[in-house]
């Protein structure tokens, strides 16, 4: 049975992802921002365990996870959470800065860190759930954008450092994916979601499956999903 740490399985691609691996008998291991949400979690994955970890102040993220019991290997560790704030350059504040390279950047690499000699027991796999603004940067995306361009960089340079020790590294850049960040991006940018003409989160889940399934004489290193239609 393999083990995989997700974080963002309350919702979207984390939770398509979390309810395939949960199905197929993998063992489950989901952060959680606070206590409640991971009661939330527990009870929409019975038998799952949880991690309970602010991403939001990646700082506390070593001192949170030294009072809860890890796994004692990682199969993989899947970086699926992620948060949006959109504006143009002019009007963001530090503080819509922090917070998006906090979530999405910050603490995926700290807890790709502390996790590390476990997935090095198991030669287990990263993902690193990207976007397309991680490849291309558009008006009033430079916050979020920054942070998934970063994300990149962290992918890359973890996948050259961790190849000798068998552990694979995979980015994948969904396009625009029907979730509750694709609802608020809609509310930022003013226009009417619907939810029909961007990509089902579980299309998305299933280029990740794959990545994951892949036989170990071959490794996805990026992985880029476009809406069909």
């Amino acid at each position: 049975m393999a083990t995989h740490v997700i974080t963002g399985a309350g919702s979207g691609i984390g939770a398509a992802v979390a309810r395939r691996l949960h199905e197929r008998g993998d063992d489950l291991v989901l952060h959680a921002r606070d206590a409640g949400r991971a009661k939330e979690l527990a009870a929409a994955f019975p038998g799952a365990r949880t991690l309970v970890g602010d991403l939001a102040d990646p700082d506390r993220l070593s001192w949170a996870l030294s009072h809860q019991t890890l796994p004692d290997r990682v199969d993989s560790l899947l970086h699926i959470a992620g948060v949006v704030d959109l504006g143009p350059v002019g009007e963001l504040t530090p503080k819509a800065w922090r917070n998006q390279l906090n979530v999405n950047l910050i603490a995926p690499a700290e807890l790709t860190r502390l996790l590390l000699p476990q997935l090095r027991v198991a030669q287990g796999h990263v993902v690193f759930v990207n976007s397309g603004a991680g490849l291309n940067a558009h008006a009033e995306w430079s916050a979020y954008a920054a942070s998934k361009h970063g994300l990149k960089a962290l992918a890359d340079s973890l996948r050259a450092e961790e190849h000798a020790d068998g552990v694979r590294v995979t980015s994948v850049y969904p396009g625009r994916t029907a979730s509750p960040m694709q609802a608020k991006v809609h509310r930022q940018e003013g226009r009417e979601y619907d939810p029909s003409k961007w990509i089902d989160p579980e299309s998305v889940a299933t280029t990740i499956l794959m990545a994951l399934d892949l036989p170990r004489d071959a490794e996805v290193n990026d992985l880029t999903v476009r809406p069909g239609r």
